[in-house]
């Protein structure tokens, strides 16, 4: 990885590729940084109907985008989050008893480890494809887990007009990654003639997984976040 600096020149645009809702609240801190965002969500979230266990003593969300498809009747349940936003989000859409790992998925089974039952009976709620380590690290702890797929992400195959023209000019500091998936949307959308003008961005990532994705794009510089967590990523800003 190569260590970024201050920002460069006046540079004040940062490129936001995470989904909405995200995307939003995104944009919002970076306001407050004084930035100006520019909305490149790489990925659509499409809700599915969720087919529910029939016992569980609590539900584990790694991602925001699991809670809207949940039920009411789930409510009452423990829920486990990744991060601060994903429990923030949970507290407003009903959930009464939320707890955060505030990390990635391996916080989030060790926070299960420290606060639920062993041997419990647990729902985790993930997007298509995804979960699968979460999944073999919960049952390792003893827990008897429920994966069930309740949203899918789908990637945008071309970059809005806004974000072409933040690439083409002067004043983009940076393009923020919150997943490996946005990531690799962001490769296959990007014109091989933009490519050179990211000699003068720096790639956000807040893990090293996104990191990896586009190592091989001639940034300015590429950085991970000390902790998988928005506040840390902005951090880097």
């Amino acid at each position: 990885m190569t260590p970024g600096g201050n920002r460069p020149g006046q540079r004040r645009l940062v490129l936001v590729t995470r989904p909405e809702p995200g995307a939003s609240e995104t944009a919002a801190g970076l306001a407050a940084l004084g930035l100006i965002p520019v909305l490149a969500p790489m990925l659509t979230i499409r809700p599915l109907p969720v087919r529910l266990p029939p016992h569980v003593v609590a539900v584990l969300a790694a991602s925001s985008n699991a809670l809207p498809p949940l039920p009411p009747s789930l409510h009452g349940l423990p829920l486990l989050a990744v991060g601060d936003a994903t429990a923030a989000r949970a507290v407003a859409a009903g959930f009464t008893n939320v707890c955060s790992a505030d990390g990635d998925a391996v916080a989030l089974a060790g926070l299960a480890a420290r606060t639920l039952p062993a041997g419990a009976a647990i729902l985790l709620a993930a997007g298509a494809g995804q979960g699968a380590s979460l999944v073999a690290d919960l049952r390792a702890c003893g827990f008897r887990v429920h994966r069930r797929t309740v949203y899918a992400a789908r990637p945008v195959r071309t970059l809005p007009d806004s974000a072409r023209l933040a690439l083409a000019g002067q004043d983009l500091l940076a393009v923020l990654f919150m997943s490996a998936e946005t990531a690799r949307a962001f490769v296959r959308a990007l014109p091989v003639a933009l490519r050179p003008a990211l000699a003068g961005v720096q790639a956000l990532a807040i893990g090293r997984p996104a990191a990896e994705v586009v190592m091989h794009l001639p940034w300015r510089g590429v950085r991970v976040s000390a902790k998988p967590t928005m506040v840390s990523l902005m951090a880097l800003l």
